[in-house]
């Protein structure tokens, strides 16, 4: 079983269940299973942005996470957050809080976002 390597924002896993960028799928299919994992914040982006009552979309987001393992936001996380340059109303700073908590990756479509956090490592995929 491999390690996790590197953890999805939300954008991310929004671009895998709705197959938005062939080049993000290709990569995240060249990873080994449990190289790719996401935060509890980043599914509750993609829950709160989830129709539950239409039958299909329900279904594409719950097999997307039965397949990518999500994390849950732990104290490690939310120690590494208190020390992180301070932005109002920014799931992003938990995100890479928790990212950095776990010496991960952070793959995202929106690199812009973090560029201002020390030692985090940020890949985009879509490109």
């Amino acid at each position: 079983m491999a390690e996790p390597q590197f953890l999805l924002d939300a954008n991310s896993c929004i671009y895998l269940i709705e197959k938005l960028s062939p080049v993000l799928r290709a990569k995240a299919e060249r990873c080994a299973p449990d190289e790719l994992v996401t935060s509890a914040i980043a599914y509750a982006e993609v829950a709160r942005g989830t129709d539950w009552e239409n039958e299909e979309a329900a279904g594409l987001v719950n097999d997307f996470f039965e397949a990518v393992s999500v994390l849950p936001f732990d104290q490690a996380a939310g120690r590494t957050y208190s020390d992180l340059p301070f932005a109002r109303h920014r799931f992003d700073r938990l995100i890479a809080a928790h990212a950095l908590a776990l010496g991960l990756t952070l793959v995202t479509a929106n690199t812009r976002d973090y560029r201002d956090i020390p030692g985090l490592d940020v890949e985009d995929w879509t490109e």
